[in-house]
């Protein structure tokens, strides 16, 4: 059996979907381990570390790929950043974040390789699955950056510190979303000094943030009773619960020094959380870190890519987070495939032998036999 890592095409994707301790568990496996030369350099992965650890090293994405049985990548293929299509057929496996159900379109292309392809941002939530959700272990790394981002952009410290010239306050950190990436912002700026509070609109979160030692604030108890899916996920919520909530936030947002927004709700535009006038009643060189900005963004006033000034106040809209932390988040997404692809593998016979009835294969499958399969891309889910 082949596994082939092709380098990753996208300008701002420094990950690679491979590591030195995913390749020995994989050759463990019973795979070979194909990666494209210099595909680990953004991670600070050489190809000698690569090959020291069991793989073979080829000089470009073709001879990576051919003959493969799964190839793993960061992200889909992506024709007009180089990626070529023609190289995935119907015996290739993909394995990759191909945020599937804000790109049909492009899910349809790739089907049309004949490739079978598993999007792991689609991973069930279920207990089984945990040590698999790259979502979890990126959004882990985001908040923790998006804590520091604000740190380097913020014209003060996070801790009170007592010095003989007198006394300089803590600074206040406000996080809006209270999934992985907030909770791991939280943590962070708590470690660091700040005071923290939080929002979200499901009330189970009251519990986490102030586990942190954060402070929880809450718009409306009732509105928030069903304010969560069965998976976990945020639900969207009625237009008069965000009049409540922008009320609530616009009298707290007036005061902090920072804020962190990272308000999702998978396959659709992020919720506007932090409006213009909102921004413009914060303090002068206050920090708004926007983590939702590729999902069109939290705040209106973000910008993908970009840190902008509006009003005095600083406006981090940063791409694609985790890869700003590439060695790390490499090594969580390589662990996360390794734990996928590990029970699709007959430990006796070194072969794959996929249950196509299990709920993650069934949760994650987009492609197959050249059709887009996934329920919620062909509108037979929600």
């Amino acid at each position: 059996m082949k596994i082939a890592v092709p380098k990753e095409r996208l300008s701002d994707e420094l990950r690679v979907a491979a590591s030195p301790d995913s390749i020995k568990k994989l050759n463990a496996l019973g795979f070979d381990v194909t990666i494209e030369a210099g595909a680990g350099e953004g991670a600070s992965f050489s190809d000698d570390a690569l090959k020291e650890a069991g793989a073979t090293i080829s000089s470009d994405a073709s001879s990576a790929i051919q003959g493969s049985d799964i190839v793993l990548k960061i992200r889909g293929p992506v024709a007009d950043a180089g990626d070529d299509l023609s190289q995935y057929t119907s015996s290739t496996i993909l394995i990759a974040s191909l945020s599937a159900l804000g790109n049909i379109e492009a899910m349809e292309k790739l089907a049309a390789t004949g490739v079978t392809a598993f999007a792991m941002e689609l991973l069930p939530r279920i207990t089984r699955a945990q040590s698999m959700d790259i979502l979890s272990s990126q959004s882990n790394l985001a908040g923790y950056k998006a804590v520091l981002d604000a740190a380097s952009e913020l014209g003060r410290a996070y801790p009170m510190m007592m010095t003989a010239a007198g006394t300089i306050r803590p600074a206040k950190v406000f996080i809006m979303g209270v999934g992985v990436a907030g909770l791991q912002a939280i943590a962070t700026a708590k470690r660091m000094g700040a005071v923290v509070t939080a929002t979200d609109v499901r009330p189970a979160t009251k519990e986490q943030v102030e586990s942190l030692g954060g402070k929880f604030l809450e718009v409306d108890p009732e509105m928030e009773k069903d304010a969560q899916t069965e998976g976990g996920y945020a639900k969207e919520m009625p237009p008069e619960y965000f009049e409540k909530q922008k009320q609530v936030v616009a009298e707290h947002i007036k005061k902090q020094d920072v804020v962190i927004t990272t308000a999702l709700i998978p396959g659709r535009s992020a919720p506007v959380l932090v409006t213009a006038e909102m921004v413009a009643s914060m303090p002068d060189g206050a920090v708004i870190v926007d983590l939702a900005v590729e999902a069109g963004g939290n705040c209106p006033l973000s910008e993908l890519g970009k840190i902008v000034k509006k009003d005095g106040v600083s406006i981090i809209g940063h791409a694609n987070v985790p890869s700003r932390i590439a060695e790390d988040a490499s090594q969580l997404f390589a662990k996360n495939l390794v734990n996928f692809i590990t029970p699709l593998v007959d430990p006796e016979t070194k072969s794959l032998n996929i249950d196509w009835e299990d709920e993650i294969i069934q949760g994650t499958l987009v492609c197959k036999d050249g059709k887009v399969v996934h329920p919620r891309l062909t509108g037979e889910g929600s």
